[in-house]
């Protein structure tokens, strides 16, 4: 069974910086596309980043959080990370980890993954 527990949430300042992690288990990490979700109260979760698995590149982000968040991924650890620059009070979620089934490749809809992770609450103070 696969599980993915994500870290690294907590409460930072605007500008500040924050890096959330993702830790797999149970499978080929680097068969796995990832992504990150995050859903503020009242609001429909949404796609921050997205990587595809090993033998594809690419990544995709959102528009909200491009040229400050990035997507990477330690296949060897089979860890994920969002590392979190220039963060806005606009970015206070609880952020979700994902990734699709094996060989699939990473997309910006979640209803295509098939894994979660619990969530880690990212807090930014204005």
């Amino acid at each position: 069974q696969v599980q993915l527990v994500e870290s690294g949430g907590g409460l930072v300042q605007a500008g500040g910086s924050l890096r959330l992690s993702c830790a797999a288990s149970g499978r080929i990490f680097s068969d796995y596309a990832m992504g990150w979700f995050r859903q503020a109260p009242g609001k429909e979760r949404e796609i921050v980043a997205g990587m595809q698995m090993r033998w594809s590149s690419g990544t995709n982000y959102a528009d909200s959080v491009k040229g400050r968040f990035t997507i990477s991924r330690d296949n060897a650890k089979k860890t994920v990370y969002l590392q979190m620059n220039a963060q806005k009070p606009d970015d206070s979620a609880v952020y979700y980890c994902a990734s699709r089934s094996r060989f699939a490749p990473a997309t910006t809809y979640q209803y295509d993954y098939d894994y979660w992770g619990q969530g880690t609450q990212v807090t930014v103070s204005s």
